[in-house]
Formats: structure tokens, sequence, C-alpha cells
């Protein structure tokens, strides 16, 4: 990351309600607010060789010490897109 998105921004950006796509580790996720120190993590991307769980749960720590690494960040606004 270049350094001027802080995870405080990011952070907030889930408190908000934002659907947060980004890339870990070669796989493209979904993360969003479940409840209080509550995150879903939903995989988009499918590799056979690599397989990885399809829906986690994740806490406020793990999630903070996985920013660092995520790249090809983007958001989206509103009812989160079953087809996924």
């Amino acid at each position: 990351m270049e350094g001027k998105y802080t995870f405080k921004q990011f952070y907030q950006n889930l408190e908000d309600g934002y659907q947060i796509y980004f890339t870990y580790v070669r796989n493209r996720y979904l993360l969003f607010k479940t409840a209080d120190n509550c995150y879903t993590q939903k995989l988009l991307s499918v590799d056979e060789k690599n397989p990885q769980p399809r829906n986690s749960m994740l806490t406020f720590k793990r999630v903070k010490e996985m920013f660092p690494h995520m790249e090809d960040i983007e958001y989206k606004v509103g009812i989160l897109d079953e087809k996924i």
C-alpha cells in the first residue's frame, strides 16, 4: 500500500457499513461487519489447488493483522450481493 490509507480509515469504513473487497495472498475476498468485534470474510476467487474456507468469521484483531498485506482495496455500499 502507498502509506496514505491508514487502518483507522479502513476501520471507520467498516463501521460505516461499507463492504470491502481486497486481495490477500493471491486470493480475492469480501469483508463486512457482522456484529461488534465480528466481521465476515467471503472468498471470491476459488483455486482448487489451494483450497481456502469460503466463509470465515474474523475478530477485530485478525482484521488489523491482515490490513498491511491487503492489496487492491475496493468498496461497495448497499445490500450484499447474494450470488457471491
